[in-house]
């Protein structure tokens, strides 16, 4: 069985298995050879090779085109990662004489992707100008399974326990983040200086769905001290929402000592004088387990902790303005 999966992997050649990205892609061998700007005809063939070489049938056809079948589907999950490994492979060998120049594909949860993301990626293009990076923004749950575990992106920054990473990936502690619970400046509640979580229980929140690392850890804040948690007047995951409605005074939310930290002044929230009974997950950079990161990804990460520990380290003052 050996000796005739050697034959057949030495028969496959990259081309073929371009045309089988771009087909699984696009859905048509029509638009898969508009996108690689050759003929139809040059895609049909590779396939048909491919197909012959393996021995089995890759797309099925469909209304609307093509669709890969089981086999398709297995052998398109190992191709995209053979064309990332190139993609890397071929990256490192132009920074190895510059290992200041090149391509990062990060990911980035979106409630660190307002404040905290662009100033890393101001600070380092400032010192190595010939940067480029390709940003993917989700949340954790699409981070780690669209575009980690299919490697379109080297590494992701994120908030999240590790009992929820996949076991694929591994996390790189960045910082412990403190949660507060948040109020606009004119809300009634801004104006009291001695509040417990009790007293907001029936109040109209603002925050993240209970799937989501900040809503499940307001769901074991309040349970942790034997209270319902408090309804959902709006159910939404970012902070960058969140905090422009809080500061309308209508809504209470939940934000971390990061996005407040970046947070624009224009947007008036206030910290209320209440400590969160629990610990918020740290944001951690997440990357494959096993893989060495390119000389880009490794300068971005070193720089990345340089830059988050004084952030990190500030205490931020209870009731203060931001």
């Amino acid at each position: 069985m050996a000796d005739r999966s050697d034959t057949t992997s030495r028969r496959i050649k990259l081309r073929q298995l371009n045309a089988l990205v771009a087909v699984a892609q696009w859905g048509s061998m029509a638009k898969a050879a508009e996108h690689l700007a050759i003929s139809q005809p040059v895609v049909s063939k590779a396939i048909a090779e491919l197909e012959q070489v393996l021995g089995v049938r890759l797309f099925d056809r469909v209304p609307s085109g093509v669709e890969p079948t089981p086999h398709g589907r297995a052998l398109l999950k190992r191709s995209v990662a053979i064309f990332d490994d190139l993609r890397t492979s071929v990256s490192e060998l132009e920074t190895l004489s510059d290992p200041t120049a090149g391509e990062l594909r990060i990911g980035c949860e979106e409630n660190l992707s307002t404040g905290l993301l662009p100033t890393l990626i101001d600070g380092l293009t400032q010192r190595y100008p010939k940067l480029l990076f390709d940003v993917a923004l989700g949340d954790p749950a699409t981070l780690q399974q669209r575009d980690l575990l299919n490697r379109r992106v080297e590494l992701a920054i994120m908030r999240i326990a590790i009992a929820d990473l996949d076991q694929a990936l591994e996390a790189s502690i960045l910082c412990h983040d403190r949660m507060w619970v948040v109020a606009g400046m004119n809300n009634p509640w801004a104006r009291r200086r001695k509040l417990t979580l009790a007293d907001l229980v029936n109040e109209r929140w603002c925050l993240p769905p209970p799937d989501h690392p900040v809503g499940a850890l307001v769901i074991e804040a309040f349970s942790s001290l034997g209270l319902k948690p408090p309804q959902r007047s709006v159910s939404v995951g970012s902070a960058l929402c969140t905090s422009n409605l809080v500061a309308q005074d209508h809504y209470l939310g939940v934000l971390g000592d990061i996005f407040l930290h970046f947070n624009p002044p224009s947007v008036r929230l206030k910290v209320l004088p209440i400590s969160f009974p629990v610990t918020a997950p740290p944001i951690s950079v997440i990357t494959l387990k096993g893989r060495t990161l390119s000389p880009a990804a490794q300068l971005f990460l070193d720089f990345t902790r340089r830059a988050i520990t004084p952030l990190a380290s500030q205490k931020q003052k209870i009731a203060r303005e931001v």
